[in-house]
């Protein structure tokens, strides 16, 4: 493990992409099998392969604890620290800088450490864990032990210049590497295969889930028609995407977080179950009473629930929509054309709560006007914009798919609220709390941190230290003086935030500095938009 935090720490100080690359290669070239797809995984910044579900469950304050503990240090000094770094890892070394220790167990050991913590229950047990391994590391071993558990190495190392770098080491084509892990979601398992020459043996496996592909969004219409000529044009439902995977009486269901899903949809699954075939689907899931579309707030009553009983079951009817064929009865069909993919689909069926998408092909602004205004009509939130000949990308965002919505209104809201960064960010007020005026007092409403420049975050952060009325440590009370406009892609009621509602991915679209806090939208504007939008009664 000192090896490897040696060759992160000369990753973090190369800023060119190929000499970035360069040394990727050569550490891997000079791993044994043992230690090569822990490395490669590793550098990812992530303790298991994208297809594990197993998870940690470490946070930032068992974390703390750990390292308080190891150091000696008081909470007031590991607080000064975070601020200064703004990453616990980097935290960690400077606490413990000066200890000196035997050499650091092996990469592949910390790898056997991870899987035994994913299975320890309870926050004692895996304190007392993470002390022990934490305590076998050497300093610069420890901040990238820690990195890798709270998700983020920020050594300038994307997993695409992983497979880049593999590629280089071992003399397979990037594009070979690319597509294995594309299929396998193991960047560690990619890196024996093409050590070994063996990187055509990739193929889709049942029950590993693929990352979804993406669409890119666009505003207008006349936009679309600047790509390409002609579209296959599919509503853009208000649900959550779900890969389906089919192999003899067993069915699956997969967030795009790639998380086993299936409990969750009992009424769904044994439909899948009965379709016959060998097959990876991908789709939404959308609340649906057999008519129309009832929207994502009515959907969200279902999500989180791992055994949702009959009274919920009844009370929000869930339908798949299938959108794509990935696989069927052995054939892998990514690299296929969209139009090929539809007609094998389309040859399935469709019984019972199992939806066909509601598609149609343009080829004018016209027509794909009309298929937006027919979309919302049927409770649906916008159009998927589809090259008939795109291959499927897993993972990949590009301009074969673009998706067209109707935005939603922007809220003007004041800052009350400022809390400290991470990453480049670090010692930057960067993450801002907002509310809208409720009568004489204000409402917090969300949080924001993305959509403004570099420019207007130093100007930000400045003012809130400056107007503070309260310092929390990492996070600030400040002087309602502010307003930004927030976007947002919908609202929900929540009892997270005092204004009883909750912003849906929330943005900064821009400073308002023009304005007082007496002109702040109103709790009853916010009410006012979410009656608009939420579903009709189920």
């Amino acid at each position: 493990m000192d090896r490897f935090a040696g060759i992160a720490n000369q990753l973090a100080a190369t800023t060119r992409k190929l000499g970035k690359r360069a040394i990727l290669a050569a550490y891997f070239r000079s791993l044994d099998r043992s230690d090569l797809p822990v490395a490669a995984l590793f550098l990812t910044g992530r303790p298991f392969p994208l297809h594990d579900e197993r998870t940690l469950d470490v946070g930032g304050g068992l974390l703390q604890e750990a390292l308080l503990q190891l150091s000696g240090a008081s909470e007031q000094a590991f607080q000064e620290a975070y601020i200064r770094f703004g990453d616990i890892g980097e935290v960690g070394e400077a606490l413990l800088r000066d200890r000196a220790g035997p050499p650091s167990p092996g990469i592949a050991d910390l790898g056997d450490f991870f899987a035994a913590l994913a299975s320890i229950r309870g926050p004692a047990a895996k304190r007392e864990a993470l002390i022990g391994m934490l305590g076998r590391l050497r300093p610069a071993a420890l901040k990238y032990g820690v990195k890798i558990i709270s998700a983020g190495l920020r050594i300038g190392v994307q997993e695409s210049l992983v497979e880049e770098a593999i590629a280089e080491a071992f003399g397979v084509p990037p594009d070979d590497v690319r597509w294995a892990n594309m299929l396998l979601g193991d960047v560690g398992e990619v890196a024996v295969l093409a050590a070994e020459g063996r990187t055509a043996e990739a193929g889709v496996r049942l029950f590993r889930p693929l990352k979804c592909m993406l669409g890119t969004a666009v505003d207008a219409v006349d936009e679309a028609f600047r790509e390409a000529q002609q579209w296959v044009v599919d509503d853009k439902y208000d649900g959550v995407r779900a890969q389906v995977h089919v192999q003899g009486n067993e069915a699956r269901i997969f967030s795009r977080t790639l998380d086993d899903i299936s409990g969750q949809f009992p009424d769904v699954v044994p439909e899948l179950a009965a379709l016959g075939h060998e097959l990876v689907l991908d789709g939404e899931l959308i609340a649906h009473d057999g008519q129309r579309a009832l929207g994502f707030a009515a959907l969200s009553k279902r999500l989180g629930r791992k055994s949702p009983d009959d009274a919920i079951l009844a009370e929000v009817p869930v339908r798949y929509v299938a959108f794509d064929l990935l696989y069927l009865d052995g054939q892998t069909l990514l690299r296929e054309p969209l139009t090929g993919r539809r007609r094998q689909l389309s040859a399935l069926g469709f019984p019972g709560r199992l939806l066909a998408p509601t598609t149609t092909v343009a080829g004018t602004e016209e027509e794909v006007e009309e298929a937006f205004e027919a979309a919302l009509g049927r409770g649906n939130e916008g159009l998927m914009l589809k090259s008939p000949s795109s291959p499927y990308l897993p993972g990949k965002r590009g301009r074969a798919w673009l998706k067209l919505k109707r935005p939603l209104a922007t809220l003007d809201c004041v800052i009350v609220g400022a809390e400290y960064g991470h990453g480049k960010r670090a010692g930057l007020l960067s993450d801002y709390t907002f509310a809208v005026r409720d009568g004489d007092r204000l409402a917090p409403i969300g949080k924001a941190y993305s959509g403004i420049t570099d420019e207007e975050l130093a100007f930000l952060s400045d003012h809130c230290k400056r107007t503070a009325l309260k310092d929390l440590g990492r996070a600030f009370v400040v002087r309602p003086e502010i307003v930004i406009e927030v976007g947002f892609n919908g609202i929900n009621r929540s009892r997270r935030h005092p204004a009883g509602f909750a912003l849906r991915f929330p943005r900064i679209k821009r400073l308002r500095l023009d304005k007082s806090v007496s002109e702040v939208d109103t709790l009853d504007r916010v009410r006012a938009i979410h009656e608009a939008t939420r579903p009709a009664a189920v």
